[in-house]
């Protein structure tokens, strides 16, 4: 009885009768609330936050609602944000173009003057889309110059970042992420998504040092190795990396047995317009281009250099944004997600120069059009890093929504990652009706978890889902079990 009298004050509440609560509590949408509601009240959340929304995407009806008008730390669910307003503002079809160019006459194999690389906020210049030739571009360049006869620069080899503001970090980031590959620093001229990637092997005899490894093999980073091979009978694989603040020297420390392997880090580079430039001269002399001057920095020149109107040498054109996007939400990269969000800015501002502010302002009204609460909305950085933002789960469903009903659904919903396929989520719900058949971005901070985005049911009614949970202190695993058992209550709903 006291079941029932709950369920009549809650429906009555929404407009209910007592009959249509009763009818309601046995109806199979009736049940799977219930069931819901016995998922998300696992005492192990006593101490922490649910929000979550489910809506059909064929009639629109609120399937399951609980502080959905809630603010919340999103974690990487942000990337949803600003990745969907990327592919409304700039097009799935958007490419980058960085530019290499002559500043001075190039006269009988001798460029007497400076070669300029203009930077565009292209993320993409590495191995990721060419088999892990992270020089490819480079190289090309090298070849379009000797192609031209061009033997020997005379001055320097410089990097121009300034189609960007120089914001280097997201606002709220921690300091202690900056060694990480997922706190790479930003820049409007980026290289290998501004890492150096590592490779560590123990030794065959105990108490030497691991072999060290570097791509690209650049003298930009120094590498102090203090790791040391460990007796086989420890089994251990126990390293950490170091660089320190401001400069692009890292400490390598740690264990590793013999038979261990190998380790594969990459470590964030400070910088990353000079190591561009850097990585760039060392490839033009590799190809027996003499280069008089040094890599530098366009902001360190003491001159007022100005790339606007100088002769293109060549050039790199980027994938267009309907790949890059994949990038964003399948692995949930943070450099692609910062740089689209200045992107916005660049070219939306009608100033030219990217900034997170400017992308921010250009991303409102998107979202607005949407039904986002852009008024209360917290939008600190693009990627979902910082733990400055705040949303709701009401948001971020209008989001999925919006996105649904627009003319680039299909991209957007390819660029997030699949239940037991792919992404981040290529591990969860495998073996059930969810894999395969979820669509959705992942978030994880600590004390974060939220996963959103489509379903669809037995009867092939589309649902968009957000579930976001903050302040939890159980292992993420819980949090994690959670999600994949609503999602898989969904694929094999049916009404």
């Amino acid at each position: 009885m006291t079941r029932l009298i709950l369920i009549s004050l809650a429906l009555f509440a929404a407009g209910c009768t007592t009959q249509q609560a009763l009818h309601d509590a046995d109806s199979p949408l009736g049940r799977l609330r219930q069931t819901l509601d016995e998922k998300f009240d696992d005492p192990q959340f006593d101490n922490a936050h649910w929000g979550v929304l489910i809506r059909s995407l064929k009639t629109g009806e609120t399937v399951y609602a609980r502080n959905e008008r809630k603010m919340f730390m999103p974690a990487s669910n942000l990337k949803l944000f600003t990745s969907s307003v990327a592919m409304m503002t700039l097009s799935p079809d958007y490419r980058y173009t960085t530019r290499l160019a002559a500043n001075g006459p190039v006269k009988d194999g001798v460029l007497a003057g400076d070669l300029v690389v203009i930077g565009s906020g292209d993320p993409t210049i590495s191995g990721r889309y060419n088999d892990g030739r992270v020089t490819e571009t480079f190289e090309q360049w090298a070849d379009s110059l000797l192609a031209k006869g061009i033997r020997r620069i005379d001055g320097a080899v410089v990097g121009d970042d300034n189609a960007f503001e120089d914001e280097p970090y997201g606002t709220g980031w921690s300091a202690d992420y900056e060694t990480d590959y997922y706190a790479a620093q930003m820049s409007a001229l980026t290289f290998n998504d501004n890492c150096v990637d590592v490779r560590l092997v123990p030794s065959a005899v105990t108490g030497d040092l691991c072999s060290l490894s570097v791509v690209p093999d650049t003298k930009y980073v120094t590498f102090i190795n203090q790791t040391v091979t460990a007796p086989p009978a420890d089994s251990v694989s126990d390293v950490w990396f170091h660089r320190v603040r401001g400069t692009n020297t890292v400490y390598v420390r740690g264990r590793m047995s013999p038979g261990k392997p190998a380790w594969l880090e990459s470590v964030a580079i400070d910088n990353p317009t000079l190591y561009a430039a850097t990585v760039l001269r060392e490839v033009l002399l590799s190809k027996g281009i003499t280069v008089a001057g040094p890599a530098q920095d366009i902001d360190d020149r003491k001159d007022s250099l100005r790339s606007a109107g100088l002769p293109v040498l060549a050039s790199f054109t980027s994938v267009p944004y309907s790949v890059i996007v994949r990038t964003i939400n399948k692995p949930s990269h943070n450099l692609y997600t910062e740089q689209v969000l200045r992107t916005i800015g660049k070219e939306r501002s009608g100033s030219g120069v990217g900034s997170v502010r400017a992308g921010q302002s250009a991303a409102l009204p998107v979202l607005a059009s949407w039904g986002v609460d852009t008024v209360r909305l917290r939008y600190a950085d693009g990627s979902g890093l910082s733990r400055l933002n705040l949303v709701t789960p009401k948001d971020i469903v209008a989001i999925l929504e919006g996105m649904h009903a627009g003319p680039h659904f299909l991209p957007f919903y390819e660029s997030l990652p699949i239940a037991g396929v792919d992404g981040s989520i290529r591990n969860r719900m495998k073996g059930t009706k969810a894999e395969g058949n979820v669509h959705a971005k992942t978030g994880f901070i600590g004390y974060v978890r939220a996963l959103s985005g489509y379903v669809t049911s037995a009867d092939g009614e589309m649902y968009a889902f957000s579930m976001i949970a903050n302040h939890y202190t159980v292992p993420t695993r819980v949090a994690e079990k959670v999600q994949n058992d609503v999602c898989v209550l969904l694929a094999g709903f049916s009404r």
